[in-house]
């Protein structure tokens, strides 16, 4: 008999106080917030790369469907040996821009100037959507161009020295443009792209 109390006296002692378990559950949630605010941020960028690598790929493609068409819109599509400010001036600077068509109707390269393009309008040159296993690849993303004169290949519109953004005349012609791509991915990182496109 007096075996068992011992054993029912030792059996009471087992096991956590309350407020053993309230002291363990602080320092648990200390440690998990600690962990958290330490990965958290190399979480976030891990995905830094896809994003960069969709806005290479997108920036790309814009600059290749852009160089893909006429220098200008007064340029001899037929293929003749004068260009245009060989005879018929090239489009002034201030005129550069869509000629009222849509994307897939763009015949020169300065029909691209000021285009912007966010997540849904992103598509192919044909309309198509640009999806991968269903999903908008480029969710978040958006693309500005900018076409300009800039003969000295100094990186500044010619037609704005001050670079307010306010054309000085708005009459300039010139015989090679810049094309400036510029992508932003979702998290504001903007990835710029840019080539010189002579009047040939």
């Amino acid at each position: 008999m007096l075996v068992n109390r011992g054993l029912n006296l030792c059996n009471k002692h087992k096991g956590f106080t309350l407020v053993e378990m309230i002291v363990g559950m602080v320092i648990f949630a200390v440690s998990m917030v600690v962990l958290v605010s330490v990965f958290m941020p190399q979480a976030k960028r891990g995905i830094d790369p896809i994003w960069q690598t969709r806005a290479v790929m997108l920036g790309q493609s814009l600059l290749n469907e852009i160089n893909a068409k006429a220098f200008d819109h007064n340029s001899d599509f037929l293929g003749s040996n004068q260009r245009c400010n060989e005879g018929t001036s090239c489009t002034t600077s201030g005129a550069l821009g869509a000629d009222g068509e849509a994307r897939s109707d763009f015949n020169d390269i300065d029909d691209y100037n000021n285009l912007t393009l966010n997540a849904s309008d992103i598509v192919g040159i044909l309309g198509e959507s640009i999806e991968f296993q269903g999903r908008d690849v480029y969710t978040g993303f958006q693309a500005q161009v900018q076409v300009f004169y800039d003969a000295n290949q100094d990186g500044v519109n010619d037609d704005d020295i001050n670079g307010d953004g306010v054309l000085d005349s708005g009459a300039l012609v010139a015989n090679r443009k810049l094309i400036r791509v510029t992508i932003i991915t979702p998290d504001d990182e903007r990835i710029l792209f840019s080539s010189y496109r002579d009047n040939y």
